[in-house]
């Protein structure tokens, strides 16, 4: 494959985006390895799934995003890929379908060998909400849920599912662990889409930030720091998290300093070169999570 071609792939991917399957997956593993459990090997079978499903969603969503007008013109969402002519529509669907079956293959080696068929249930709402993000008749993601459908993938399901394949059974340690992170992905996905409020508008895209529009899409991004730091700060105090994970109010001022952005920003499509603050404090904060899980 020639060299172009490989840059090509690797911008559909988006790789700045994988902190936010890494962070969940480390997190799930820390916790059971808290109860003397560790599985590297198991570990990095999960791992080797959960980075087909996610680059399989990537794919699908610049797939259904092209064909219903999303990514045209000036919008900043998706990998641009299909709109610079760098790789066709028809090998985004094979590699979108392709992976997917993969990743499907992994999932029946993983519940059949640790015996933990329970886990469908996760996989199955996993795939479904991956898909359907942005593919009809459902995209979710066009009706205003998206960052619910991110938060949960995220955090709960990745968090939980890791936990479980490792020690065999779910637990509500590793659902509260999931928290703070889905919230952060969910805040992750919420600011990507505010540079796109004008081309989402025009095609009839309904995110969480065209429901309410400018200037107050804007306006409540503060809430999702509240539930960010305080979801933190309430695993430490009910003995879930170490001290250590209190030192995520070191990232408070950047936050702040993103919403300020915001704020005085007259064309929201240039917050577009303004997604890395978000995605450093997710992976600040979610380094932090995963030592205080482990020095708890």
């Amino acid at each position: 494959m020639r060299r172009d071609s490989w840059q090509a792939w690797l911008q559909a991917s988006r790789p700045p985006f994988y902190i936010a399957t890494l962070v969940p997956l480390t997190a799930g593993f820390v916790l059971a390895g808290r109860e003397s459990i560790w599985r590297p090997w198991l570990f990095l079978v999960i791992n080797l799934g959960a980075f087909m499903v996610h680059l399989a969603t990537n794919l699908a969503n610049d797939c259904f995003d092209h064909l219903q007008g999303a990514d045209e013109g000036s919008a900043t969402g998706g990998s641009r890929v299909i709109q610079e002519g760098r790789i066709t529509l028809r090998s985004l669907v094979i590699a979108t379908i392709t992976l997917f079956g993969l990743a499907f293959l992994i999932a029946v080696w993983l519940t059949a060998s640790q015996s933990v068929w329970g886990l469908w249930s996760l996989i199955l709402l996993a795939f479904f909400s991956s898909l359907f993000y942005v593919a009809p008749p459902i995209r979710y993601g066009w009706r205003g849920f998206g960052e619910v459908g991110a938060g949960l993938n995220m955090g709960p399901v990745m968090v939980v599912g890791t936990y479980w394949v490792l020690t065999g059974h779910p637990a509500w340690s590793a659902f509260w662990l999931s928290l703070p992170i889905g919230l952060m992905v969910a805040t992750i996905l919420y600011f990507q889409n505010l540079p796109d409020l004008a081309s989402d508008t025009a095609v009839g895209k309904r995110t969480l930030v065209v429901r309410l529009g400018n200037p107050l899409a804007g306006r409540i991004l503060p809430l999702f720091g509240l539930a960010i730091y305080g979801s933190i700060t309430a695993l430490y105090f009910t003995g879930q998290l170490g001290w250590l994970s209190l030192l995520a109010w070191l990232t408070l001022p950047v936050f702040y300093r993103m919403w300020k952005k915001v704020q005085l920003s007259e064309d929201w499509r240039l917050l577009d070169a303004k997604g890395y603050m978000i995605r450093r404090i997710y992976l600040f904060n979610g380094l932090l999570l995963i030592m205080g899980t482990y020095w708890s």
